[in-house]
């Protein structure tokens, strides 16, 4: 089984499947054809975060695959440059790549075909072309007015000077040609060799830091996943850097309240999901950072006499406007996931942070590079502010679920600071309100929004409150006499409501079911 956000990357998935290939095999595969047929989503100039199920041992493995800030690049340099906050676009915010290395990583240790077969489709579609589908169509087009002016980006994704619309052929053989270096040569060739000196030499030449010290160092972590049980479902996540942890912090909370009873789309059901994410959030803010530079006190946050002291800080009839974290002692993304014959399950999550990234794209290599070093602080003594060589807080997130110490659910929601708060209506969705896997995903979101989201600062105003159509009037008013402010329809935020892939296993018969988001151009498919 496979699903992912893109119909070509779920065949090519489910074509390596067929010749034998294993669960990491059909999820590289996928993301190679993603950074191809998806570029507004993910590519080969971002970063990567995967878990992997492996049957055998029945054992769950995390990878961080995410880059650190050049290491020429001091912070001073912000504000002699007059940036109170790093810029979104442009080379500054350009951290390393750690794309292809969590690729080679993965593949190293899970891997069955060789990279060359893996790699396959995903050349075969940059040489000879796909047709647009429609929502990456409408994020290409929202992107290039933003980004067309940045060096190399209209040479590679503006043919003809415009963005290609629905159901136009792309072709990009400079992304053809990098794939193939890597296919043969394996990480070396991007990291060391001459793709290596091409990237760093166009990003200096555009006024960033990237050196080939930078590429040459850069290694993929493998990291024991964190965990929490919900209603006797272990939800698993990575620790930070990424901000799976509040996903974790929510559920803590929430398992105290009887949300079934509530039932869906109520106002009291959403009340405390809202003030729940509040809460997890200031801690977020607070705490999720680089672990080699500010380490999280993971087990006192997920501690269940923590989690009662939040929920108890819950008014059940009135919404927070500002809270604090309490005292301790001591972006656009692509998500997949794949399963195989033997039992192997990978939820794997990609992204350049914001759609397209920092606009800044070497036209030899034919790939952009991420922007998600405007995720650090500039203000100084926080855990994720900015330090030269340091891994920026990063909000995606690949999330998995065991019962009895068996694979269950493999699952993710792509969509910046919606991911928790999405993941966490997922789940409330399967195991409180009894939804299938599709109807989990299909049903409306509520999502809230901070006063400076996603930057990871502290909300002070109460921020906003976020209904999908589908959640009625009624709600929305009930929402709103409790002091939320509530805004129903398309959420304008980077993200939306989010974009759902999920793969489910029959702990018995071993069967798999399938679901795949509606709000994207996404599918799920087996055999």
């Amino acid at each position: 089984m496979a699903a992912t956000s893109q119909p070509l990357a779920t065949q090519a998935a489910v074509a390596i499947l067929r010749v034998g290939g294993s669960a990491v095999d059909a999820a590289l595969a996928a993301n190679a054809v993603l950074t191809v047929t998806e570029p507004t989503g993910c590519g080969l100039g971002g970063d990567l975060f995967a878990l992997v199920w492996d049957a055998g041992p029945a054992r769950l493995h995390g990878l961080n695959g995410s880059g650190r800030s050049p290491q020429s690049l001091a912070a001073q340099h912000f504000a002699n440059s007059g940036h109170g906050r790093i810029p979104s676009t442009g080379p500054l915010p350009i951290t390393v790549p750690g794309c292809v290395d969590g690729w080679l990583t993965l593949h190293a240790k899970f891997g069955h075909l060789p990279m060359e077969k893996v790699l396959e489709p995903a050349i075969e579609y940059a040489t000879g072309g796909f047709p647009v589908s429609p929502d990456i169509a409408r994020q290409w087009a929202a992107g290039a007015t933003q980004l067309r002016d940045q060096p190399g980006f209209a040479e590679v994704f503006l043919p003809h000077g415009q963005p290609p619309r629905r159901g136009e052929v792309f072709r990009n053989p400079a992304a053809a040609t990098t794939l193939r270096h890597i296919a043969r040569a394996g990480r070396d060739a991007f990291y060391l060799g001459d793709l290596a000196k091409e990237l760093v030499t166009f990003v200096q030449q555009c006024g960033g830091f990237l050196s080939q010290r930078d590429l040459a160092e850069h290694r993929s972590e493998w990291v024991e996943p964190i965990s929490t049980v919900y209603r006797d479902h272990e939800v698993w996540q990575l620790p930070p850097n990424a901000q799976g942890l509040a996903v974790l912090q929510m559920l803590n909370i929430l398992e105290g309240f009887d949300l079934r009873a509530m039932g869906f789309g109520s106002a009291d059901y959403l009340h405390v999901l809202i003030e729940a994410k509040k809460l997890a959030f200031e801690d977020r803010a607070r705490w999720y950072a680089d672990p080699t530079f500010a380490p999280a006190p993971i087990a006192q946050l997920l501690d269940p006499g923590y989690a009662a002291t939040q929920r108890r800080r819950i008014d059940r009839r009135h919404a927070a406007t500002s809270v604090d974290a309490l005292r301790l002692e001591a972006g656009d993304t692509v998500y997949l996931t794949t399963a195989d014959e033997a039992g192997n399950m990978v939820s794997l999550i990609q992204s350049n942070y914001r759609g397209l990234g920092s606009g800044v794209v070497p036209p030899a290599l034919g790939f952009g590079l991420q922007n998600r070093g405007e995720l650090f602080d500039l203000a100084p003594g926080k855990p994720n502010s900015y330090a030269p060589g340091k891994r920026p807080f990063h909000t995606i997130i690949p999330g998995f679920v065991t019962r009895a110490g068996q694979a269950h659910l493999s699952f993710g929601v792509m969509g910046g600071a919606m991911q928790p708060q999405g993941q966490v209506q997922i789940l409330v969705n399967l195991i409180d309100f009894g939804m299938d896997l599709q109807q989990a995903g299909d049903a409306p979101r509520v999502r809230h929004l901070g006063s400076s989201e996603p930057t990871g600062e502290r909300m002070t105003d109460g921020g906003e409150v976020w209904l999908e159509q589908g959640l009625d009037d009624a709600t929305a008013q009930s929402l709103q006499q409790r002091g939320h402010r509530v805004t129903a329809g398309v959420c304008p935020a980077e993200g939306g409501f989010g974009g759902y892939q999920a793969v489910l296993r029959q702990p018995v018969s071993g069967v798999y079911h399938g679901a795949s988001e509606s709000r994207k151009d996404g599918q799920a498919a087996g055999y």
